[in-house]
């Protein structure tokens, strides 16, 4: 079965525009857990606009599930990672001031950079997922930079899914395949939501794991947060 971890940025969005500790992060990624989620994905950024250093600290030792750690490779953000030491980073090379991740890493012209940050995790004991598109090039050369993972950039099939689902999942599948034959495992992540996940997993269904956070805490909204972890797993079962 592929795993839910669940991206709490949004509860921080949330906390941050009011200022105090109103809704709690911690506390929510303890919930997460105990409603079902395998995992617990968190995305820092240096203007520290939602998950800030210091929840990475307080929720790493509080949670018993896989903590996937996301962000581009600064001194800082290194430094961050190997203090915390979680199951999993994912590199994205986003720039400062993104708003959300919207490409994948050209692993050819980041060979040497990637190469490099992945064997210092990596001597750390943290797993690596590199963030790609579905490009076979980027696929074929994130293998040559040691990366145990790669992450598939999913928002192009969350895009094309209502109009032409068959054609959209087409490079995702051929993508997901050149990972495995590559010995990569295989991750995706942006823009999945209840609609067009399961027709994602059952396509691909050697995913390892899938990082949703907008969505998923969207419908938490409306829905209930164990509600809704429980909605999104029943799309990923078997």
């Amino acid at each position: 079965m592929t795993k839910l971890s669940v991206n709490i940025n949004k509860i921080a969005t949330l906390r941050n525009a009011r200022g105090g500790n109103i809704p709690n992060v911690l506390n929510a990624a303890i919930n997460c857990e105990q409603y079902g989620a395998d995992g617990i994905t968190v995305h820092p950024r240096p203007d520290g606009r939602h998950i800030r250093y210091s929840d990475v600290f307080d929720i790493r030792p509080v949670i018993k599930t896989e903590f996937n750690i996301e962000g581009y490779p600064s001194n800082s953000f290194i430094d961050l990672v190997i203090a915390v030491k979680p199951d999993q980073v994912t590199l994205v090379p986003d720039a400062h001031d993104a708003i959300t991740s919207n490409a994948g890493w050209d692993t050819l012209k980041n060979k040497s950079f990637l190469s490099d940050v992945v064997a210092e995790f990596k001597s750390h004991g943290i797993r690596t997922s590199l963030f790609v598109d579905t490009e076979i090039i980027n696929i074929e050369n994130a293998y040559y930079t040691g990366t145990d993972r790669i992450e598939l950039y999913t928002e192009p099939y969350a895009v094309g899914f209502p109009k032409d689902a068959a054609g959209t999942i087409v490079p995702f599948i051929k993508a997901a395949e050149a990972a495995r034959s590559a010995g990569l495992g295989v991750n995706a992540g942006h823009d999945l939501n209840l609609e067009n996940l399961a027709y994602l997993r059952k396509n691909i269904p050697w995913l390892e794991e899938v990082s949703i956070g907008h969505a998923l805490i969207s419908d938490a909204i409306y829905l209930g947060l164990e509600n809704t972890i429980q909605m999104y797993k029943r799309q990923l079962a078997d």
